[in-house]
């Protein structure tokens, strides 16, 4: 009993470390690079991401605690829905080196588009075992669907500049 404590914490805390590592490590990229591009009307305030992502990381890893327990921890039956959970979680945690460490605005559209489909086959993989687990994962979808296309847009509007050649 006092262990599934422990596993619920972990795997609710789980996605955070990638997300605040994420942040902390391009931090610096926000203000020197990001506040210069050309972004839509409709993009969040800076302030909203970390509130956003807090509410997100919690719910998914939680949903994710209940995927695992349902289950029954690391069977061979959650190879594919933990695997693609851990596949577009990691798809996640690279998007911000790639859109602010690297400014590489192709990868992080390629990526986002992979994490999109990802995620979206995590949620159809979870419902059959649990709905809550699933319905967890509706406001992620939402919210991912929203940066995709902050991410295009940003993309399109803001060409890459060929490098001067000598």
């Amino acid at each position: 009993r006092g262990k599934m404590w422990a596993y619920t914490v972990g795997f609710t805390v789980l996605p955070h470390v990638g997300g605040f590592l994420g942040w902390f490590l391009n931090r610096k990229e926000i203000p020197a690079w990001y506040e210069k591009l050309k972004k839509p009307s409709w993009c969040p305030s800076r302030k909203m991401f970390p509130v956003a992502w807090t509410v997100l990381y919690t719910g998914m890893g939680y949903a994710s605690y209940l995927v695992w327990n349902d289950l029954g921890g690391c069977s061979s039956r959650a190879i594919v829905p933990l695997g693609l959970y851990g596949a577009q979680l990691a798809l996640n945690w690279a998007w911000p080196p790639f859109f602010f460490g690297a400014r590489n605005l192709n990868m992080a559209l390629i990526d986002v588009l992979c994490l999109d489909a990802l995620a979206i086959g995590t949620l159809c993989s979870w419902y059959p075992i649990n709905r809550v687990a699933a319905l967890l994962l509706l406001p992620y979808l939402g919210w991912l669907a929203m940066a995709t296309c902050l991410t295009i847009r940003i993309w399109k509007d803001n060409p890459e500049k060929p490098a001067k050649s000598e």
